[in-house]
Parts: structure tokens; sequence; C-alpha cells
């Protein structure tokens, strides 16, 4: 049995608020939601990081940005905007080691970084 949190999810041993899925990606409610909208998009096939991914399936990394765009869709925010983030590596904040998108939004986000003089 895997100890990685999202690959037993979509093993279906841990439940999970399903919003969106294909053969490829699920995504997935937040259980700590820093929006009003946090869901998070993730292959199905377990790869560490969002850089290891594209290096090694490019087409799935494909499919989990798609899969993003259609979660804003279904969200309802898609069309007021919505963010991408994906963190890599513990220094960045990644507290799973399986590549997750967050899809933030439903609210003003504000600037994440400012210009440096």
């Amino acid at each position: 049995m895997s100890e990685c949190l999202f690959c037993r999810i979509v093993a279906g041993e841990i439940p999970a608020d399903v919003v969106h899925q294909t053969d490829t990606v699920m995504a997935f409610r937040d259980i700590q939601p820093r929006a009003r909208v946090h869901t998070l998009v993730i292959p199905k096939e377990h790869h560490r990081t969002v850089a290891q991914l594209a290096a090694d399936d490019p087409g799935l990394l494909a499919d989990v940005m798609a899969a993003a765009g259609e979660v804003a869709r279904i969200e309802g925010i898609d069309e007021s905007g919505y963010r991408l983030v994906s963190n890599v590596g513990r220094d960045a904040g990644q507290e799973v080691d399986h590549v997750h998108v967050h899809v933030l939004g439903g609210q003003p986000l504000g600037v994440v970084a400012r210009p440096v003089d």
C-alpha cells in the first residue's frame, strides 16, 4: 500500500470531494481552502513534482493543466479569473510529494509578488 496521500485518494482509500476526473487526472476540493474556491488537480499516476512530470510525461502535464481549466469552468470562476499554483519542493511549500496544481479563485486574490526595485 502506498504511503502517498494523493495516491491513496486516487485508489479510493481516502475519501475526497471530487469535482472532476478523467482517465489520467483527478480534481478534488482542498480540505484546508485558502480561497472560496480551492481545488487540487493531480495526475492519477505518481510523480513527485511538476518539473519531474514535465520531463517524464509532458502529455500528462498537459492533461493536468487542461483539467485545471475545466475545474475553473465547473466552479464558475473561468470568467472572473483564477490562479494556478504548483509548489515545487519544501522551500516553496510543497507539502505532499505528488504533483498537484491548486486552482484558486472565487474572490480577488491580489498580487503575489511586488516588483523588486
